[in-house]
Order: C-alpha cells, then sequence, then structure tokens
C-alpha cells in the first residue's frame, strides 16, 4: 500500500512539474513524503554538513536505513547500517542525548524508520531532507569505508533518474 501511495503521490506531482525538475527537487519530494508521515522532523543537507564537522548539536549518530546492496556502494561517513524491513532498533548504540539523523535515498524509508524509533523511546530524530541522491548530487562527500568515492547505488533504473548521471554506480 505504502508504494502504491508513493507512486500515485509521483504521477500526480508529474501533472505540474516535469519529471526531471520534480525528481531533482529536494523540496518536492519533503512535500510528498510529509504528507506520509507528518510528524518527521526534517534536516537539510547544509545543517546536517555543521552537525557532522561537530561544530553544533553534540553527539550525532547517521543510520542508513537503504538495503544492504545500496549501503555496500556508499554512505554518508561514519553511518551506522540499519535493515529498513526488519529494523533491530533494540541493537542500536545511540546515547540518550545524542541527535540521530536517519537517511535513505531520497527519504520516504527512512521517514518510516523514523516512526519506529520514536515508538522505541529514541529522541530527537531526523530525517535527511533529498536523501544520500540529493547529498551525492551537490557533490557532498560519501564514503565507502574510509574512501571517498563519487556514486550511489541507483536502487532501480526508475530511481535511478533522481541521481545525476556522474553519481550513478553501474548495476
Amino acid at each position: 500500500m505504502k508504494r502504491r501511495w508513493l507512486l500515485f503521490a509521483v504521477l500526480a506531482l508529474g501533472v505540474t512539474m516535469t519529471f526531471a525538475t520534480a525528481a531533482r527537487s529536494a523540496s518536492a519530494w519533503k512535500a510528498l513524503i510529509s504528507a506520509r508521515f507528518p510528524d518527521v522532523r526534517w534536516v537539510d543537507a547544509e545543517t546536517l554538513e555543521g552537525w557532522m564537522s561537530g561544530s553544533e548539536k553534540g553527539e550525532l549518530v547517521l543510520l542508513d536505513v537503504r538495503n544492504s546492496e545500496e549501503q555496500e556502494v556508499s554512505q554518508l561517513q561514519g553511518a551506522q547500517y540499519l535493515d529498513p524491513v526488519h529494523p533491530d532498533i533494540a541493537a542500536l548504540r545511540i546515547p540518550e542525548h545524542a541527535t540521530v539523523v536517519v537517511y535513505c535515498s531520497v527519504g520516504y524509508r527512512s521517514a518510516a524508520v523514523i516512526d519506529d524509533l520514536e515508538r522505541a523511546g529514541i529522541q530527537n530524530v531526523y530525517n535527511l531532507q533529498g536523501g544520500l541522491f540529493d547529498w551525492a548530487n551537490h557533490d557532498r562527500p560519501i564514503y565507502r569505508g574510509e574512501e571517498r568515492v563519487e556514486a550511489v547505488h541507483p536502487l532501480n533504473r526508475f530511481w535511478g533518474l533522481l541521481l545525476r548521471k556522474d553519481r550513478r554506480a553501474a548495476q
């Protein structure tokens, strides 16, 4: 049901914007995802960069909720992997007062996991606006382990259209 809702939203958005324009607009995706998950708090990439540099927000935990194949291609430096289908929230190492940022490709899967995290009592949780796709499309750093890389797993041909061609990993 969730997938059908998202597909309908993408088609509805296409009526007023071309797919290429809408696809690369983090604010357009945020609006669609917020309609389904209205209580999720968001963080934009610029703010997250500040948090990652340690200049603000104290302790930071990054959670990558893409599937393992996606995560193996690239991720934000220092991110912990959390299975989006069967999240083992009890196994996470999250300090009590940490700021938690969850991300996936565009923000939908991460928004769903944020609901689970908050029900489990984890506070101060944010969704990365535009997800890893928007992050990479704006030439922000992504890594495979400690190595800086340029490509992101496109998930599939449809979702890969949201990534710049030079950012799409080969499938």
